[in-house]
């Protein structure tokens, strides 16, 4: 009985998220517009995380360098270092590490956020003022996730290829010129355009999810708590399913 009822609560939760998800359509996407609203979202959203996905990066970038290079010796063919370690970060590491860590810090905080506001009545409150609560929290900053993440990813790729020159010259003798050049002559817009067109999906399921868990969330503390603890990791599965359909959808035009 507990497995079916779960099942249930499976389903009927996908098509209430399913629901809210129309719903940006056809009611956040409406004017009026809060344009101002949107930019201080983008601040907040992209700009505050750039420390964050930045050293990630960069760390990422060292390491993966380090990790690979023992084996390339072996192989005889550490010149390609480069290239590996460039295609690598750039069509698929560099995305999904940047999505995931803009799903713990982002769809957490929205989470929260929009939790709070849905304990303390301060929702309920807009609707009395006559505010369209939906327009100003959700649509905000479901477009704001959207449109950060890509560029976030983007300067995520740049600070690990960074890491990687720094992890390749710890062994060896590398000039900068030459190590991006080995990389970039090595990619196409193949490898580019479909990472960065996927994680436009990572931030809007991330923006959806964070916002529709604060925005339904439960009464007391306790129901904040729950709301950015499953905004993460609901997040999380949803970048992986998305990376898996993006992959297969590629693999289909023959771009991998």
């Amino acid at each position: 009985m507990d497995f079916f009822v779960k099942m249930r609560e499976y389903f009927n939760q996908t098509g209430n998220i399913a629901r809210f998800a129309g719903n940006f359509f056809t009611v956040g996407m409406k004017p009026r517009y809060e344009i101002k609203e949107l930019l201080a979202q983008c601040y907040f959203i992209g700009y505050n995380s750039l420390p964050l996905v930045g050293l990630t990066g960069f760390i990422m970038g060292l390491v993966l360098t380090m990790q690979l290079r023992p084996s390339m010796v072996t192989y005889g063919v550490a010149t390609e270092l480069p290239v590996m370690v460039g295609i690598a970060i750039v069509r698929e590491i560099g995305p999904v590490i940047t999505g995931l860590i803009f799903a713990g810090k982002i769809g957490s905080s929205i989470g929260a956020e929009l939790g709070s506001m849905k304990v303390t009545e301060q929702i309920d409150a807009m609707e009395v003022a006559g505010t369209n609560p939906f327009k100003y929290l959700v649509a905000t900053r479901v477009v704001a996730t959207t449109l950060m993440l890509p560029i976030l990813t983007i300067l995520g790729d740049a600070f690990s290829l960074f890491g990687a020159y720094i992890g390749v010259n710890i062994k060896s003798v590398t000039s900068f010129h030459l190590f991006f050049n080995d990389i970039f002559h090595s990619l196409a817009y193949s490898d580019l355009m479909p990472a960065v067109i996927k994680t436009f999906f990572f931030g809007f399921a991330v923006g959806i999810i964070g916002c529709y868990k604060g925005y339904f969330s439960n009464k007391g503390t306790r129901g904040v708590g729950s709301s950015a603890n499953s905004a993460v990791v609901l997040a999380s599965v949803l970048i992986f399913i998305i990376d898996l359909l993006a992959v297969q959808i590629t693999d289909l035009f023959g771009l991998n």
